[in-house]
């Protein structure tokens, strides 16, 4: 059987070769008798799979030159085919294997055009660096990747490694402390529901040693995943030396193209005392747990930790200098939250913050208080065992050469501007994730580094949509959220029609505890879309990631009307909200 394609449809072939390869035995024919009869075509690496050992065989009849293009760093195989020339099963091999066994590169023909040691230098060990080079390797590039921090359980230079912030002093350790704080709220709740469960209280020294050892997996899981993939790790914190020099633990290293992703970092205001507090990057290797927490801002951080920590049996008291808390969030979901938070008991104070601390004779710490939320009459310092600040993080690009090279940095804040394409002012250096001081999410720096080594090593050009982008809070209740807030929708003008709702969950009517779930549409009144979702209670997370998918997909209030929910679930009033919330006048 033969199948004959234009070069249009090249694609469709090879998405049958791909089913071939899967074990389909249909595809299995196909792979063994497709004809390719375009006479002259372009192919880039296309899921997977490059062209390759066939052409290598001396003894191929297929044998044809090949030639490394640079547009855009892409490596593209030009192949002169014959009309009936054949590409037999065994004429395709994983690119990764090819990366791996040399078998065929055209790395090394465009190495060779361009002279460096690498086609692709990626300086930082986080989620955009880490997916940016696997995915330029999958592409053919001969990639090295280099990180400084060691991670895993290690306090003393662990604020990294291998997976970045996220996974060493980010989303996976303070998700993991979010299940632990949570469990306090179970296990209290679990009479309910007939178990006797004796408290024997809080060893706080081996949950910490277990998430340490969690974490140590993960980097070496990261090393094996970068290895595997044909990216050579080189230990050490690097710096640019120029365009395309980059500087290891004394030795220097060239690069057709260099990613900068080093991150951002955590800092602390410039007040008197302020080396006395801790970040969230000490927080996650406290010896034990403190009696008596402040914590100071009023973003994602400090939300969840304030959380964590009195879940886990802390007095907390929350700083804050502004009005309200969580700033770009719909203004039903801060609200209701700060309800939940002070129904627990953490103490709120908004409008304060802190100008000065004290070391205590007797031990712990006392903090000066300030700004306009203090109470008339009210004490004007408190004092804590620990003080978090979690009001803010910085890109991380201090003493990292930037100026040196001649790529520009944001005066303000220390931030790689970089272009819609990821490129800074020098054309041979890239930047993405929270090194770009763009979205700080750790979703949206693997998609940036994916995009960019699509662009620039896979023969497929693409920019990152940064549009309805759906995120959570892990608090307690956790937030999620997607597309635009009232506030958003309104400002653009037009008619708005909202449809909300609280209630008790099903859980908490057998338990008595009074936390309620908030449920929100904000919805386009003439076109019907659906602009947002949000929603503060259990599962938030996992349930605004498929509302996520209902927005890009254009969904209206008719369509999530029109859908059978689940019952029971929180989930299904999503789909059963049908009176509006009057106009605001």
């Amino acid at each position: 059987m033969h199948l004959l394609l234009s070069k249009a449809r090249t694609r469709s072939a090879l998405d049958m070769l791909e089913v071939g390869r899967r074990g389909n035995s249909f595809g299995s024919h196909l792979v063994s008798c497709v004809t390719l009869c375009a006479s002259a075509a372009t192919f880039s690496s296309v899921n997977g799979y490059a062209f390759a050992p066939s052409f290598q065989n001396p003894r191929s009849p297929f044998r044809r030159p090949l030639s490394a293009h640079s547009s855009l760093g892409q490596k593209q195989m030009h192949l002169g085919f014959a009309a009936s020339s054949v590409i037999a099963p065994r004429g395709l091999l994983p690119l990764q294997n090819q990366c791996r066994n040399r078998a065929f590169s055209v790395t090394a023909t465009k190495m060779a055009a361009h002279g460096h040691d690498y086609d692709y230098f990626v300086i930082g060990g986080g989620s955009g660096g880490v997916r940016s080079s696997r995915i330029a390797a999958s592409h053919g590039a001969k990639v090295a990747l280099a990180e400084g921090a060691q991670g895993g359980g290690l306090a003393d230079g662990g604020y990294g490694g291998l997976g970045g912030t996220c996974v060493n002093v980010g989303c996976v350790p303070k998700k993991l402390m979010v299940y632990g704080a949570h469990l306090a709220h179970d296990i209290h709740d679990a009479a309910a529901y007939g178990w006797n469960v004796k408290e024997e209280g809080l060893d706080w020294a081996r949950f910490i040693a277990n998430k340490n050892k969690e974490i140590s997996r993960l980097n070496g899981v990261y090393a094996n995943m970068l290895k595997n993939g044909g990216v050579q790790v080189l230990p050490g914190r690097a710096t640019l030396v120029d365009a395309h020099t980059v500087e290891v633990a004394g030795k220097r290293y060239t690069a057709d193209k260099i990613l900068v992703a080093v991150g951002g970092w955590p800092v602390k205001p410039n007040i008197p005392g302020a080396d006395l507090a801790i970040t969230s990057n000490e927080a996650f290797f406290l010896p034990q747990r403190p009696k008596r927490v402040v914590v100071v801002g009023g973003g994602y951080i400090a939300v969840e930790f304030a959380g964590i920590f009195k879940g886990y049996g802390s007095d907390v008291t929350m700083l804050h200098r502004g009005d309200m808390w969580l700033r770009g969030f719909d203004r039903d979901v801060r609200e209701h939250l700060a309800t939940e938070y002070r129904t627990q008991g953490i103490d709120l104070r908004f409008g304060t913050t802190i100008s000065s601390i004290e070391k205590l004779p007797g031990g712990g710490l006392r903090a000066t208080l300030a700004g306009p939320g203090l109470a008339a009459g009210g004490s004007s310092t408190i004092e804590a065992d620990v003080i978090m600040f979690a009001t803010g993080r910085r890109p991380r690009t201090e003493g990292l050469g930037c100026e040196k090279a001649g790529v520009k940095l944001d005066p303000s804040n220390g931030a790689v501007i970089v272009d819609e394409a990821f490129q800074t002012s020098v054309p041979s250096v890239y930047a993405v994730g929270d090194v770009i001081n763009r979205v700080a999410l750790t979703p949206v720096a693997l998609a940036e580094g994916h995009c960019l080594a699509d662009t620039l090593f896979g023969g497929k050009p693409r920019k990152t949509d940064y549009t309805d982008i759906p995120t959570a809070v892990f608090s307690n209740p956790p937030i999620g959220t997607v597309g635009l807030t009232e506030e958003a929708a309104r400002a653009k003008g037009g008619v708005v029609h909202i449809y909300r709702t609280s209630f008790r969950g099903m859980k908490h009517t057998l338990t008595g505890r009074q936390e309620k779930t908030l449920m929100k549409l904000v919805v386009d009144g003439t076109t019907d879309k659906v602009l947002g979702v949000h929603m503060v209670g259990a599962d938030a997370g996992e349930i605004i990631q498929l509302a996520g998918v209902c927005l890009k997909a254009g969904a209206t209030k008719a369509h999530f009307d029109s859908t059978i929910g689940v019952h029971p679930t929180a989930a299904e009033e999503f789909v059963t909200m049908r009176t509006r919330v009057p106009d605001p006048k």
